[in-house]
């Protein structure tokens, strides 16, 4: 499994002969207009001309910063690749001629045999205009294929941990990907988007082999420096110890091979009970 985090919540996961892309955003801004909204402070770190075919997009919901459609309809006019979305986002990339599959929290899709992805509840909501908050479904997926799933958890506050449970129910896991930005004002911020120290329970509950911290350096979105949420997330693994060193926050652009899962017999009922023992 090779990994290459282009920047904030899209990463390219190539892996048992899929390319596999979450939230993809080439655009210079996360904004429905090219002249005001947040602004990219880093460049992609992988160009889009250098991608490779691309075979699975993950939509996790419809802000702006994670579908953008200019760079969605790029892949789909390049590449024709499966994308898994939660229901209500499959319309609006029709309406810009891009076909999609959605599905309910809970929904499986099949990618090709012995690979499929779960849509996952996670705690979050979704607007792109004042007048249509919460009428497409905000998710987490699961990929779930031989050797050991993968997470993509998309943009989320913790809430009551509850999904995280849900989710741990369908480990074992090899990778998890993590958003630990956007999180300050804490008051304000809380009920969207987690924090490293919250982003790092998550990790522990799901027990990955590797998790990739996201969703951070690359638009200024919330009131924390930039380069806060690594400095964060160092400072928790040193505390934590060494079942944590493999929660990484790595640059955008690096690339890094995941190590296999040691133990794929272990269920999903081992990971429900580890995601309890918090």
């Amino acid at each position: 499994m090779h990994v290459t985090w282009i920047g904030h919540a899209t990463v390219l996961v190539q892996t048992q002969g899929l390319n596999i892309l979450t939230d993809p955003i080439w655009s210079s801004r996360a904004s429905p207009f090219s002249f005001f909204g947040p602004q990219r402070v880093r460049e992609p770190g992988v160009a889009f001309e250098h991608l490779p075919r691309i075979d699975l997009v993950l939509i996790s919901h419809n802000h702006y910063d994670h579908l953008d459609l200019p760079t969605l309809a790029r892949l789909w006019r390049r590449d024709r690749p499966l994308i898994v979305t939660s229901l209500g986002n499959d319309t609006i990339l029709k309406d810009h001629g891009i076909s999609a599959v959605a599905a309910d929290w809970g929904g499986r899709v099949a990618v090709r045999p012995n690979v499929d992805v779960l849509v996952e509840r996670n705690h979050h909501w979704g607007s792109r205009w004042g007048t249509d908050r919460n009428r497409a479904l905000w998710s987490a997926f699961t990929i779930r294929m031989p050797g050991g799933n993968v997470l993509f958890a998309g943009d989320t506050g913790f809430g009551d941990g509850s999904w995280v449970r849900d989710v741990a129910a369908h480990g074992p896991f090899r990778f998890a990907m993590i958003p630990i930005g956007a999180y300050e004002p804490r008051d304000f911020m809380q009920s969207s988007h987690i924090d490293p120290a919250e982003a790092m329970r998550i990790y522990r509950a799901l027990h990955p082999v590797m998790g990739l911290g996201i969703h951070w350096g690359t638009f200024q979105l919330t009131f924390e420096a930039i380069d806060d949420p690594p400095k964060r997330l160092a400072a928790l693994r040193r505390s934590v110890g060494p079942v944590a060193a493999g929660f990484i926050a790595p640059p955008p652009g690096q690339s890094f091979d995941v190590p296999a899962l040691k133990s794929p017999s272990r269920t999903g009922s081992v990971w429900a009970a580890a995601a309890s023992a918090r």
